[in-house]
């Protein structure tokens, strides 16, 4: 039986620590032909790539901000100028900061709009747009959160921002890409890894991931 991602360009938007580090490793277990990392900090994401190189696998990390949305579209094209395609895209960059309804202040509100719902977004968007060009099947996971559903007090500014991209996640999969998507929704609870994703603070949070593809 073929691995499950053999043969494919797997990119990871904040791949270079926690949660994305460790679903980079797991792609290459599972067969991929290269393994794309992005993240802000350049000397976390050079020294994964380095581990997954030792393992032999092929493995770039391209420097971009998930809440620049020029950045994060320009990373993925690198990936598609570099190995022609994106067969899968994993969001997992994420923003955990904390605020309440009472407290939290515009900027942080907007923060959180721009890495936890805008900035996966627009990858999204970049990463389907060469998917739908080739004509090619192809998977998105954004990782999410149970946190959509409520959460704590205290990450008011989160779950507003997360409960957005489920939205927008089922909306993809529903009315933009057609028969070239599938839905796919799991629920893991707290991720369990060191570090968080790549503007994380505090704690594994509940997390919960939606997909699209075949």
């Amino acid at each position: 039986m073929l691995p499950l991602l053999a043969d494919k360009i797997v990119f990871i938007s904040g791949g270079s620590q926690g949660l994305g580090a460790a679903i980079a490793h797991a792609a290459i277990r599972e067969g991929a032909q290269a393994v794309v990392v992005t993240g802000r900090r350049r000397e976390a994401g050079e020294k994964l790539v380095a581990e997954l190189a030792e393992q032999g696998a092929t493995a770039r990390f391209v420097q971009a901000d998930v809440g620049d949305v020029a950045s994060a579209q320009s990373a993925v094209q690198a990936a598609v100028d570099e190995f022609g395609r994106v067969d899968c895209l994993v969001n997992s960059a994420g923003l955990t900061s904390r605020g309440t309804l009472l407290d939290t202040t515009p900027e942080l509100f907007d923060s959180h709009v721009a890495v936890n719902l805008r900035g996966p977004y627009f990858t999204m968007q970049a990463a389907v747009r060469d998917m739908v060009r080739r004509k090619a099947p192809g998977t998105v996971v954004n990782v999410i959160s149970i946190a959509e559903l409520g959460g704590q007090p205290y990450l008011s500014p989160y779950v507003a921002a997360k409960a957005g991209l489920a939205g927008a996640t089922r909306h993809a999969v529903r009315a933009a890409v057609g028969d070239l998507a599938r839905r796919d929704r799991r629920a893991p609870g707290s991720d369990g890894v060191g570090g968080r994703q790549e503007r994380g603070r505090g704690g594994g949070q509940p997390r919960a991931a939606a997909g699209l593809g075949r």
